[in-house]
């Protein structure tokens, strides 16, 4: 049986670090309040405002190709999530093929934000069971940093997040039965009816007429908006719902699994989450104290950290969750 499995990992994160302390020097905040409510004590922001999301996509790329031991031109299909485009248009993705030179093949963008990195798996996993394609690259990269109100109006999210990519190659491989390395599946999910819970309004081709103007601005509308309080609600249900779901799909249990890796957007959902699953501390490995939300990076920055630290190693069954923006959500299961 052809399945899709994780050849290798790689990250990558800008020079300048932000403490929450930093943070207190320019909107009303502590590093008390932040670590309270969120788990972080620091984040990284990009220094040079030339950087693009592309630029921190590519050097996590070669980083995964590298520890992969797969040459760019093996590349089949290069699948990039963001919330933090280059442009509006073309996709990212574009960007991205051209700095890595790898022309003619297929550029995908995934605008899924948080869940963004499971979907693009999900995409790359189809791709390489049906056998269309051999090798897929598929990153998470995002540059927030140029697109939050730093002041203490924006405090509440601004503090969340976080510059930053990971990336992952995904390769073909014959399996003969549970306990060789694969995905065993991905499960993704969406409800836009609360698409507004989580959003930047503006720029937009919703306006009656100009995408964005000096009044949208005024308001603030090119700045994130969110409903804290909601967002928490249907994560610690719908993050659960997901992992039960995986689990369900390739009839493990809960005990099975030796590793969870949590999307990173706050530790309290998170600890809330292995409590309502019974889940062992020692089995849910975090990163979001030291590079906060990186919305579609979280993930694949968890795996490549989880394996410098040794505690992701051969042969565990991992199972990895998120929940964000949209509202979406989803889940895989893996033995890595």
């Amino acid at each position: 049986m052809i399945r899709s499995k994780i050849l290798g990992t790689g990250m990558y994160h800008p020079s300048k670090c932000v403490t929450n302390f930093d943070l207190s020097k320019t909107m009303d905040t502590s590093d008390e309040w932040i670590q309270q409510r969120t788990g972080i004590k620091q984040r990284y922001w990009i220094e040079d405002e030339k950087q693009t999301t592309s630029d921190l996509a590519l050097e996590a790329c070669l980083v995964a190709l590298k520890n992969a031991n797969v040459k760019k031109e093996e590349i089949d299909l290069l699948i990039l999530s963001t919330l933090s485009p280059d442009h509006e248009f073309p996709g990212t993705a574009c960007f991205l093929q051209s700095k890595l030179n790898i022309l003619g093949i297929p550029a995908l963008d995934v605008r899924q934000q948080c869940t963004g990195f499971i979907y693009a798996m999900s995409i790359a996993d189809q791709f390489i069971k049906t056998q269309m394609y051999k090798k897929v690259l598929v990153v998470g990269a995002e540059i927030h940093s140029k697109g939050l109100n730093k002041t203490t109006q924006g405090r509440d999210v601004s503090v969340l997040f976080g510059d930053g990519a990971g990336a992952v190659v995904l390769g073909a491989t014959e399996v003969q039965n549970k306990e060789d390395s694969q995905i065993f599946s991905t499960h993704i999910h969406a409800d836009g009816t609360f698409a507004k819970e989580l959003w930047v309004q503006a720029p937009g081709f919703a306006y009656p007429n100009d995408r964005l103007d000096l009044s949208a601005i005024e308001r603030g509308e090119h700045f994130p908006k969110m409903n804290g309080k909601n967002i928490f609600t249907h994560a610690v249900k719908r993050m659960p719902e997901a992992i039960v779901e995986c689990l369900n799909a390739n009839q493990f249990k809960l005990e099975d699994v030796d590793l969870f890796l949590f999307h990173q957007a706050n530790l309290r959902i998170n600890e809330m989450v292995a409590k309502l699953l019974k889940i062992p501390n020692e089995k849910v490995f975090n990163t979001i104290d030291r590079f906060a939300n990186t919305t579609s990076a979280t993930i694949p920055i968890g795996m490549n950290e989880a394996l410098k630290a040794g505690k992701l190693k051969k042969g565990m069954l991992v199972a990895t969750a998120a929940f964000g923006s949209g509202f979406t959500w989803g889940s895989a299961l893996l033995r890595w």
